[in-house]
C-alpha cells in the first residue's frame, strides 16, 4: 500500500509514567491533636523532594504514612499509581516496595554486613545464590564490598550509613524514604555523607523522598523542598526558588534568609519602624510591612553613602569572615558577615538594593531585635 504525503499511520501518544507517590487531601489526627491536615504532594520518578521543617512540622508523620508504619484519617497515597491507603485500605510497609533508611541505621549488630543488607531479600523469599549477587552488587554501589563479612560495630559512622543505604536499594525500590538519616552524625562527617548521598542517588537514578530539618542538607540533595509548618505545606519549590523568594517571613526566617526588619510606609517612602527610609513609596502596597533583607541586597559602603548607617557593636572571627552585630537606627540589630575586622563603634554605610527586599504582611508578633544576615 502506498501512502500519500497527506497520509500518516496513527501515532500512539506517549504513555505519561503515573507519580512516584501521590497523596491527596491527607489528615491525620494523633490524641485529638491535629499532626497534618488536608496534605496533597506528589513526586515524578527519578526526583529527589525534600520535606523540611522544624521538629513537630509533620515531616516525619508524613513519611511514615507513605511508609506504611501509620494510617491516615482521611486522604488517599498512591504509590505508582496504586492506591496503599485510603478509605478501607492500608497496605502493610512490605507490602509497598519501598526502601527506607532509618534515622539510627537499624543494623543488626549480630549480623554481618552482607546479612544485614541482604535480610529485605530474604524476607522476600528471593533464593540464596540471587541474593548474594544483589548484595555484592548494592555494597559495590555503596563502596562497601571489601566489609561484607564484618560486623556493623566494627564500622564507622559513615560506613554503617552507607550500608543501611545499600539495604534500602538491595531490592531496586521504586521509592527509597530517608528517615533524618544524618541527624546522629557530628557536623563533618555530616557535610561529607550529604556530598556521598548526593552522588549515589544521582548515579543510581533513585527517586527518594527525604526528611530533613536542616535546609543546607535538603538544598543539596533535592530537586524540589516542601517545607512544613503546622502540619501543612507552606511552600514547596526548587532549592533556589525558595532562597530568592520565599512565600512567607516565617519561611524566610526558618531558612534564614536574612534580617526581618518591621517597616512602615510614609509620605517619602519606607522606614524601619522608628529608623531611617528604606525604600520608595511603590516598594511595597500597604502601610506596615515586615521587610526580608538578604545578604545579597546589602554592599558595605563608606559612612554616609549608603542607604543605611550601621554602627558595629562586637564582632566574632568565623574563619571565612568576621561575623559582625551591626546597631541601626530606631534600635534595630542585625548581623553579617565582613571580610575584615570591623572594631566596634565604627559607623559603616549600607547600600541597599531595592528589587532584592521582599515584603511581607506584618508579623502578628514583634520580630527578634537582633536578625543575622550572612551569606
Amino acid at each position: 500500500m502506498n501512502l500519500r504525503a497527506t497520509d500518516s499511520p496513527a501515532v500512539r501518544p506517549t504513555e505519561v509514567p503515573p507519580p512516584a507517590f501521590e497523596m491527596a487531601g491527607l489528615s491525620l489526627r494523633l490524641g485529638g491533636t491535629a499532626i497534618l491536615e488536608n496534605v496533597d504532594l506528589r513526586l515524578a520518578p527519578g526526583r529527589v523532594l525534600a520535606l523540611l521543617g522544624p521538629s513537630g512540622s509533620g515531616k516525619t508523620t508524613l513519611l511514615r504514612l507513605v511508609a506504611g508504619l501509620l494510617a491516615p484519617d482521611h486522604g488517599t497515597i498512591r504509590l505508582a499509581g496504586r492506591v496503599v491507603a485510603g478509605p478501607g485500605k492500608a497496605l502493610p510497609p512490605e507490602a509497598r516496595g519501598l526502601g527506607m533508611v532509618f534515622q539510627d541505621y537499624a543494623l543488626w549488630p549480630h549480623m554481618s554486613v552482607a546479612k544485614n543488607v541482604g535480610f529485605p531479600l530474604e524476607m522476600q523469599g528471593i533464593a540464596a545464590a540471587e541474593r548474594a549477587a544483589r548484595v555484592s552488587r548494592a555494597l559495590a554501589r555503596v563502596g562497601l564490598e571489601r566489609y561484607a563479612e564484618r560486623r556493623p560495630a566494627a564500622l564507622s559512622g559513615g560506613q554503617q550509613q552507607r550500608v543501611a543505604i545499600a539495604r534500602a536499594i538491595v531490592a531496586e525500590p521504586a521509592l527509597v524514604l530517608f528517615d533524618e538519616p544524618l541527624s546522629n552524625l557530628d557536623r563533618e562527617l555530616r557535610e561529607t555523607m550529604v556530598e556521598e548521598i548526593a552522588g549515589l542517588v544521582a548515579e543510581l537514578g533513585l527517586t527518594a523522598l527525604y526528611v530533613t530539618h536542616d535546609h543546607a542538607e535538603a538544598f543539596s540533595l533535592a530537586d524540589e523542598v516542601a517545607v512544613m509548618e503546622a502540619g501543612q505545606i507552606s511552600q514547596i519549590a526548587a532549592p533556589e526558588t525558595l532562597v530568592s523568594d520565599p512565600a512567607s517571613a516565617s519561611i524566610a526566617r526558618f531558612l534564614r534568609l536574612g534580617a526581618l526588619l518591621p517597616a512602615r510606609r510614609g509620605a517619602e517612602g519606607w522606614h524601619l519602624a522608628g529608623g531611617a527610609r528604606l525604600a520608595p513609596a511603590s516598594a511595597a502596597p500597604g502601610e506596615c510591612a515586615t521587610v526580608l533583607v538578604p545578604s545579597r541586597a546589602l554592599r558595605v559602603v563608606p559612612a554616609g553613602e549608603g542607604h543605611l548607617a550601621a554602627r558595629v557593636t562586637r564582632t566574632l572571627f568565623r574563619g571565612d569572615g568576621h561575623l559582625a552585630t551591626l546597631a541601626l537606627e530606631g534600635g534595630h540589630e542585625i548581623q553579617l558577615l565582613l571580610p575584615r575586622r570591623a572594631l566596634p563603634g565604627e559607623v559603616l554605610g549600607l547600600h541597599l538594593c531595592h528589587a532584592r527586599l521582599r515584603w511581607f504582611p506584618p508579623c502578628p508578633h514583634p520580630t527578634s531585635p537582633s536578625e543575622r544576615i550572612s551569606p
